[in-house]
């Protein structure tokens, strides 16, 4: 494994801070903090050591001041939010301390005292699935070695190589230790080496087969790497085993809305809601699987539920407001106002902006409804590294390797399966609606936004370290015709478990465009269609959605335009590559005439013209992108032009979009 996070010892003040501090000498803590301080602000580990010894001066007030600037420095700073909870906690105020230990927790769950807190909480306010919770997660740490604590510790907090070399260590004298390889594991997860977390996973449970934590890891590392048979296989046994494990079924039940089992699902997820009607997570995912097969009334309950059982679950808030056709009532913005607070914790809170942004933008009230996007984006921004220039590089290593001279001589699987229709594009661009269209021919399967190319263009990448040189797409010109054709013929083999039997079905990854080389390599009979939209309409829909993970560009106006000019160019290059082998559909076109684009999209794909195209919101089927209640209406021609209400607000973005604007 390579380092991504290095971090330099403690400079000499800041050591004398931190030893003045664990002597309990609180005035020449805060005296050597503030010296720290004065000379760069900026430093996290001296704010930390000023906001705790507040506290232990019993100075709350100036403690929270302390660490609420060092959230906006650091917002994923998760000891900052134990002390908040600390700090809530000797104020009496019980449900603040409650949700920033959560979300300490969430950022790092080794941090023992956040459970032990956590657990006299869940007393407090009779939460009996947190203080179960809770004593198991004490007393598998505390009987943890302290090598390993501090090494999941550091694991959390970003330290990942001081984090690998002490497990390592650790390995050398305990090889057979199932604690110190799910660490190393969770670290290839981090890295993104899945086969070095596969096979240490495996290691260990040949060592302890009931092991019941690592075969959870292994789960979700199967996931991961797009194994889903694999991965719900594994489930079923575990759920065979463990009978009433809340754990157990909620693994399994993941599993099942992984491979599309909607039936076998919901059940499920209720049945867990009512085990532990306060767990919100459940009552949220409950909601996601309701909304996804379109029995939106019932998702709006289920999210409702959540934001009950925890009344600053930002994520439930902006659930509602993501279904694009709920309404919040008066007393839900009120709350959400509420909870916009410097109390709440950073991921709840973008949430909550993100949902009343929608909430204003509904009511007419655009300068408010900007206000609230450019301070969700703004926070979202901060939580993530993000570098256009980065991404400008690996467009022109695309470019220049499917140059016109190479392309004639690329060695190709020649596969003469046809199979795969891939949308690509950029997202909120109508990818879903395309998709919802084909999906309705009887020829066609819809199965979800598929990964399994990206996953092997990074397996083709292969490890190196950060500042190394990648190495796909060069690889490429190194496999034969057989090496190819197996890669194709694994994505089919992968694949299978999404489809419903149809000759055909649809891959709606949108950011497989930068892999159109590698798909035309591995899969030539494969059918491409670029989803293109008005860029300033796309940018400010994107600009008002919140990603689960990934597109990180779309939380600046600036990295959207650079990523819209980047796309544009690598698709026009591939337009003169791959001459006639992409067909470019226009949303705009599609919203004003959609008899002859749906007839020009079927004639593409070699497909007879069926009437239920054109009728593709009467098709009832699983859709899991936020357009999911788009696609379940007719056509409609509001959606174009709503950037329009803040063109004044969106003049950087036009000004970054250029000509292309």
């Amino acid at each position: 494994m390579s380092s991504q996070s290095t971090h330099a010892p403690p400079q000499p003040e800041l050591r004398e801070a931190q030893d003045a501090l664990k002597a309990g000498r609180l005035q020449e803590a805060l005296q050597t903090a503030a010296l720290i301080l004065n000379a760069r602000p900026e430093d996290t580990e001296a704010r930390y050591v000023q906001a705790v010894a507040l506290r232990y001066a019993s100075e709350h007030q100036a403690a929270l001041q302390s660490l609420q600037i060092l959230l906006e420095d650091a917002p994923e700073y998760p000891r900052a939010f134990q002390e908040r909870g600390h700090n809530f906690l000797a104020l009496e105020m019980p449900q603040n301390a409650l949700h920033n230990y959560q979300e300490a927790i969430r950022l790092n769950p080794a941090l023992l005292a956040s459970w032990e807190a956590l657990a006299t909480l869940g007393q407090q306010l009779n939460l009996p699935t947190l203080v179960q919770q809770a004593a198991q997660e004490v007393q598998q740490l505390r009987t943890l070695p302290a090598e390993l604590r501090s090494a999941r510790s550091m694991l959390h907090e970003g330290k990942w190589y001081k984090a690998e070399r002490l497990c390592r260590s650790y390995l050398q004298q305990h090889p057979r230790h199932v604690e110190a390889m799910r660490i190393l594991a969770t670290l290839g997860l981090k890295y993104g080496i899945l086969e070095d977390a596969e096979f240490l996973l495996e290691s260990a449970l040949a060592f302890e087969p009931t092991h019941l934590r690592a075969r959870l890891d292994y789960i979700t590392v199967l996931y991961k790497r797009q194994k889903y048979a694999a991965a719900l296989e594994q489930a079923q046994t575990l759920r065979e085993r463990y009978t009433e494990n809340l754990q157990v079924d909620m693994a399994y039940a993941a599993q099942c809305l992984a491979v599309g089992d909607y039936d076998q699902a919901i059940p499920l997820y209720h049945r867990l809601t009512e085990r532990a009607p306060r767990e919100a997570s459940l009552h949220l995912t409950l909601g996601h699987a309701l909304k996804t097969v379109g029995r939106t009334d019932e998702a709006i309950g289920a999210y409702r539920q959540a934001y009950m059982v925890r009344p600053h679950f930002g994520d439930a808030y902006w659930s509602l407001a993501n279904l694009k056709t709920y309404r919040f009532t008066p007393g839900e913005v009120v709350q959400m106002q509420d909870h916009d607070t410097e109390a709440t914790g950073l991921e709840d809170r973008v949430h909550l902006r993100f949902a009343l942004g929608k909430h204003f933008e509904d009511c007419a009230e655009y300068a408010a409804s900007f206000a609230y996007y450019k301070g969700a984006n703004a926070l979202r921004k901060k939580q993530l590294n993000y570098s256009a220039d980065k991404h400008r590089a690996r467009i022109e290593r695309h470019m220049e390797f499917f140059s016109a001279e190479r392309v004639p001589h690329l060695p190709s699987s020649e596969l003469e399966a046809a199979d795969p229709i891939f949308i690509v594009g950029l997202p909120r661009s109508g990818s879903t609606l395309l998709e919802q269209i084909l999906a309705s021919h009887s020829q066609v399967d819809g199965t979800l936004e598929l990964h399994n190319i990206t996953s092997m263009a990074q397996q083709i990448d292969g490890r190196r370290r950060v500042d190394d040189e990648p190495r796909y797409p060069k690889r490429l010109a190194e496999m034969s015709a057989d090496d190819l054709r197996a890669l194709g013929q694994r994505y089919l083999d992968e694949t299978r478990i999404h489809r419903q039997g149809a000759p055909y079905f649809i891959d709606k990854l949108p950011n497989n465009f930068i892999h159109i080389g590698f798909i035309r390599m591995i899969l030539p009979q494969a059918k491409i269609i670029d989803a293109r939209r008005h860029p300033m309409s796309c940018g400010f829909s994107n600009f008002k959605q919140l990603y689960a993970s990934g597109q990180e560009f779309s939380y600046d106006l600036i990295d959207f335009a650079r990523y819209y000019r980047d796309y544009v160019e690598l698709m026009a290059h591939f337009d003169t590559i791959f001459p006639g082998a992409i067909l470019r559909v226009q949303y705009e076109d599609v919203v004003a005439d959609l008899d002859s684009q749906v007839r020009r999209i079927l004639e593409y794909c070699g497909l007879n013209f069926e009437g239920a195209c054109l009728n593709f919101h009467r098709t009832r089927r699983s859709v899991r992108t936020p357009s999911a209640e788009q696609v379940r209406q007719p056509i409609y021609t509001s959606g174009t032009e709503q950037w329009r209400h803040f063109e004044a607000e969106l003049a950087p973005l036009r000004e970054a979009l250029g000509e292309l604007a």
